[in-house]
């Protein structure tokens, strides 16, 4: 099968000349006729569920009113009077206008994650334009040069967490790599009558105020006297992991809660495709189709060899699509569970109307461990055999056996402070808190030493990560011991090898930092600012490895926008392209980007409340040098 070379290695080009013409078009801007579902009448009320508009030009509206599912019912912002809004199908190849009237009391945006466009369309208001006042529109221009599952969203407040998003499948311009008989779009979300600024106001009162599964001195944890003893000294929860969950939530797919009893069709021995985007604000889910085996075929819309697995995990913003086969006729239960095991949405993939499976009850919580407090050093690989080798630290990938050996040569050593970095290596690692004999109570969590000197140090960061590893071949927490598959991101290969590849021209090392009891996040110890941060600057085509270090207790779901980049997984030439990361708690993820997409970019943990409590920073790539 050939394989053509990928879009994503021709890079928009253009000048300061091109983007001043191109954003004149704001002001163009025009007042528009309103449609009656968004005119902010709360008596009317948003759909479940989502049209498809095809391109190459498409029309949004964005608009508020009152939707329902499950028996909750709350204010919400959709798109053409739907939640999620309509399904954007696109062509490679084709000149795309989308259009986004606001249609809202508030200004509002529309982020178009994942696409390559230039940055003056990416949708990020006060990075790479105003954002839409209300009553008027603004149309993002582009030429498509991408194909796969995409999705879109507000850049605006919270308005994401409202319903302000929806899904974009664009074709490729010639034949499918991937054969299919039948897809399915399954966009993963949450809802809640409560309003997101009031979800912020009590996180930053109370960070654990959502919280409905912390520990007692009797309850189901297999946790020992010592170790409740030693969460308590710490003033933390080994349950602590989602700020938000169910019940505030109510878990979604396609804008349907569990109740709502969403079928999704099939026929007996159909390759079905069903296209996973998770869309929600603040939720990883655990998906899986009990008796139904998962053929991984794509990630984060590039196209990857096949691999078959019987459970994955999502996090925020990522897209997975999958292969599944149904032998038979009957009715499969498709499961997404929350990370936290709080809560699910379900729905039937089924072959006749009206049938129903069984769907499996909630799994235990999982519980956090020395790993994820920065402490880790063994293996992560569990019952399931996919386990990483527990190895690195803050200095490098040095004696990792199945990554690159990094060029010292090359590094920023400006960034980096090599005696504290010894000091972190010398930390011994340990997986289990009991079995460990490390005295909690006088373990410093807070070393501030072990970072690098261009971390701010502050009241933003109440710990730091002794020892972190990079554990790309983690699953997700719970998902380390379980009896069947799961995939992890060391298995995922490109579909085709980059046969461009090249060594990187340098290295660069990013801390996600934060206060959890204050709810305080951040880059580098650095709350973002519009205004006030220096952005991480970049040369045109510059292609550098990038350490993403956790040094917090949650996991991170970090996004670039406008550029793809590879994961450092071990595969070579074969690395994946992603958009998105997932960095492990108290833990390392490394990727290698080519800055070939010159303009201001987003960078973001893109967990809504981490995001807008200042965990973001502008990547700033140069325009290339006209030729004389």
């Amino acid at each position: 099968m050939l394989i053509k070379p990928s879009a994503l290695d021709r890079p928009f080009v253009g000048d300061r000349r091109t983007f001043i013409k191109s954003m004149a078009g704001l002001s163009a801007l025009a007042a528009l006729p309103m449609p009656a579902w968004a005119k902010g009448n709360m008596d009317h009320s948003l759909r479940n569920g989502m049209d498809q508009l095809s391109g190459p030009k498409v029309q949004l509206h964005i608009g508020e009113g009152k939707f329902s599912t499950s028996g909750r019912s709350g204010h919400g912002i959709g798109l053409n009077g739907t939640i999620p809004g309509p399904l954007i199908r696109l062509r490679e190849g084709q000149h795309a206008e989308l259009t986004a009237h606001n249609m809202l009391g508030e200004d509002s945006s529309v982020h178009w994650h994942g696409l390559l466009l230039p940055f003056q369309f990416d949708g990020v208001p006060g990075l790479s334009y105003p954002g839409i006042k209300p009553g008027k529109h603004f149309t993002a221009e582009f030429d498509v040069r991408q194909s796969g599952t995409y999705w879109y969203h507000s850049h605006s407040g919270l308005q994401e967490q409202m319903g302000h998003y929806g899904p974009m499948i664009i074709d490729p311009e010639g034949k499918d790599p991937i054969e299919y008989d039948r897809e399915h779009v399954i966009l993963l979300s949450e809802f809640t009558p409560m309003h997101p600024h009031q979800i912020m106001k009590k996180l930053k009162v109370a960070e654990g105020y959502f919280s409905q599964q912390k520990t007692a001195s009797f309850d189901k944890y297999d946790l020992s006297i010592e170790e409740r003893l030693m969460w308590g000294r710490m003033r933390m929860m080994p349950t602590d992991i989602a700020d938000v969950s169910a019940p505030t939530y109510t878990y979604m797919i396609n804008g349907h809660g569990s109740e709502d009893g969403l079928e999704l069709a099939f026929e007996p021995g159909e390759r079905v495709r069903l296209r996973f985007i998770n869309g929600s604000a603040m939720t990883f889910f655990n998906i899986r189709i009990p008796g139904l085996p998962l053929t991984i075929v794509q990630a984060d819309g590039q196209n990857v060899r096949p691999v078959e697995v019987d459970e994955f995990q999502m996090g925020i913003a990522e897209t997975y699509d999958v292969i599944v086969t149904p032998k038979k006729a009957g009715a499969f239960g498709l499961v997404a569970e929350s990370m936290d095991r709080s809560g699910m949405a379900t729905a039937s993939l089924t072959s006749r109307a009206g049938q129903r499976p069984n769907f499996p009850e909630l799994r235990d919580p999982p519980l956090l461990s020395m790993v994820d407090m920065g402490h880790g050093g063994m293996a992560e690989g569990g019952h399931n055999g996919h386990g990483g080798s527990g190895h690195g630290s803050h200095g490098s990938l040095d004696g990792a056996t199945d990554q690159p050996q990094m060029d010292h040569g090359k590094m920023d050593h400006s960034k980096m402070n090599h005696s504290q970095m010894k000091e972190a290596q010398s930390a011994k690692p340990s997986h289990s808190m009991e079995s460990s004999g490390h005295d909690m109570s006088g373990m410093k969590m807070r070393d501030t030493s072990l970072l690098p000197e261009g971390v701010q140090v502050g009241p933003g960061i109440d710990m730091v990560a002794m020892n972190p590893q990079d554990r790309m071949g983690y699953p997700g927490l719970g998902l380390d011991n379980v009896d069947h598959r799961v995939l992890n991101y060391k298995m995922l290969r490109a579909l085709s090898p980059n046969h461009a590849h090249r060594e990187h021209d340098r290295e660069m090392e990013l801390h996600l930092t934060g206060n959890m009891e204050r709810y305080m996040w951040s880059l580098d110890g650095k709350k973002f600012s519009a205004l006030g941060n220096s952005p991480l600057r970049f040369a045109y085509d510059e292609k550098v490895r990038i350490k993403l270090v956790n040094d917090t207790m949650m996991a991170h779901p970090i996004h670039l926008h406008g550029i793809f980049f590879e994961l450092v997984n071990g595969a070579g030439h074969d690395q994946p392209k992603k958009h998105t990361v997932i960095v492990q708690p108290g833990s390392s993820a490394t990727f290698d980007a080519t800055f070939n997409e010159p303009g201001d970019w987003a960078f973001h943990c893109h967990l809504l409340f981490h995001m807008h409590a200042g965990m973001m920073q502008t990547v700033s790539v140069a325009f290339p040098e006209k030729a004389s």
